[in-house]
């Protein structure tokens, strides 16, 4: 009976137990001896033994500082970032100050290296106006066949769609790929958005609508005005969305979904292929997924200590947690720590602030307030778990994942949001790499195992 379930795999249960079987050797064949990366000096995640990351190469687009290097280790300053030189908190400000949004010109300034002049500004806008809108062939093809139960892949499929109805797909020139950039830039709300609602209509039997994206409004606004039933929103609740994706719009070359679209972009393969591969990068929660593990632990803390104002119960569960006894089991607290913010993550620290503004507006101090008191506490639960001191400063994902739980944005969409904002920086980093560096990437990995003699299959 247990050979003939292994020989009919058209069951469930033959190939189940065939999976489970052979997973084993997949282990054996998997193990790598950690001696063994040190005797090669191999640089595991591409990171020094210091922290610092691998040099790679060279951009102009995005500078994420983190720390400073003095006398060979790695010393700890308060974070900032950069977009094409300038300070990303400066951008945010400038907006603020005159009450616009801002995600447009920093897209602007990603692809082109420059602020834009109120004309040029003007111009770009209506480009991505008159772009936003999916062909109703698209809408009925792409995404209506086959609903995804995670938006990402979704979205990634998408996008290697749009290969499908371009008349000049795997033209590199600078004017083609700059045309797909922008393209993909003003489609992506419209996307996530109708990709969510076919999911939830056909998994959940959810009502179906499909509000048209407006050209006179910003992403933001567009994003607000899709998701919801009556496309209705307030202005802070789409300045506040609108900062979000200026924060997250890049974040230097060194990042996974980035470095992702620069090694597929040196291959010389298209548009559609590099970005939708960005995407797939960005879902993992080790990357762009995270905000999505903030809420789900949140959450999860809630249905733990029905007390909330009892701080000793809820110390012991972020405890519990870091032990990798409750949360996902991963022994990770989500929305805290960074590959290369040591001391602050200066996109936390800005959203922070219109959290609070929201939190205030919508009632909901009581909730801010528990994101506001885990960050307070967090190094000494660290401590209290590991045993190890650690600065557990707040990163972006903590507070994005409050401010879009706020906004009554569904979990499913807050990975699908960073990526509509991510895409710029990508665009950006796959031209760059295309017209500069124009180089394919090669690095090299050192085969460790074990030489072996070809047995013929009758012998074994």
């Amino acid at each position: 009976m247990r050979e003939r379930s292994y020989r009919d795999f058209s069951t469930m249960q033959a190939r189940e137990m065939y999976c489970s079987v052979m997973s084993d050797k997949i282990e054996r064949c998997s193990q790598i001896d950690n001696k063994l990366y040190e005797l090669h000096n191999v640089k595991r995640g591409l990171r020094n033994s210091n922290g610092t990351g691998v040099r790679v190469g060279l951009t102009k687009i995005g500078m994420v500082d983190g720390y400073d290097v003095i006398d060979g280790k790695k010393t700890a300053v308060e974070g900032r970032l950069f977009y094409r030189g300038i300070n990303v908190q400066d951008i945010v400000d400038g907006c603020l100050k005159e009450k616009r949004f801002g995600y447009e010109e920093t897209s602007y300034l990603l692809l082109f290296g420059e602020l834009p002049n109120k004309k040029e500004l003007e111009m770009y806008k209506s480009y991505l106006g008159a772009r936003r809108m999916l062909p109703y062939s698209f809408i009925r093809d792409a995404i209506l066949t086959a609903p995804s139960l995670n938006i990402m892949n979704k979205l990634s499929r998408c996008i290697l769609s749009f290969y499908s109805f371009d008349e000049n797909p795997d033209d590199l020139s600078q004017e083609n790929v700059l045309r797909q950039s922008i393209d993909l830039i003003a489609r992506m709300p419209a996307l996530i958005c109708y990709g969510y609602q076919a999911r939830t209509s056909y998994n959940e039997d959810a009502s179906l609508y499909f509000h048209k994206p407006l050209p006179e409004l910003s992403t933001a606004e567009n994003l607000l005005r899709m998701l919801r039933p009556q496309g209705t929103y307030t202005e802070l609740e789409a300045v506040i969305l609108d900062l979000c994706l200026i924060l997250h719009a890049e974040h230097g070359g060194g990042n996974n979904s980035a470095l992702t679209t620069r090694a597929i972009s040196s291959s010389g393969t298209d548009t559609y292929a590099a970005i939708s591969a960005a995407v797939s990068s960005l879902k993992g929660p080790k990357h762009g997924g995270a905000n999505i593990k903030v809420v789900q632990m949140m959450e999860e803390m809630k249905k733990n200590v029905p007390d909330l104002s009892n701080k000793d119960a809820i110390d012991d569960f972020f405890v519990d947690v870091l032990k990798g006894k409750k949360g996902d089991q991963t022994g990770l607290l989500y929305g805290f720590g960074h590959a290369v913010y040591t001391k602050s993550d200066p996109r936390a620290v800005s959203l922070k602030k219109m959290a609070k503004q929201l939190a205030e507006q919508k009632d909901l101090m009581h909730e801010f307030e528990l994101y506001d008191y885990l960050e307070s506490r967090a190094s000494e639960l660290y401590f209290r778990a590991k045993g190890i001191e650690r600065n557990m400063m707040a990163n972006v994902d903590l507070y994005s994942g409050f401010v879009y739980s706020a906004l009554g944005i569904p979990t499913e969409i807050s990975t699908p949001l960073f990526a509509v904002a991510r895409i710029s920086g990508w665009c950006a980093h796959r031209m760059e790499e295309l017209y500069m560096t124009n180089k394919i990437m090669r690095p090299a990995y050192v085969d460790v195992s074990e030489k072996q003699k070809y047995v013929p299959l009758s012998e074994r």
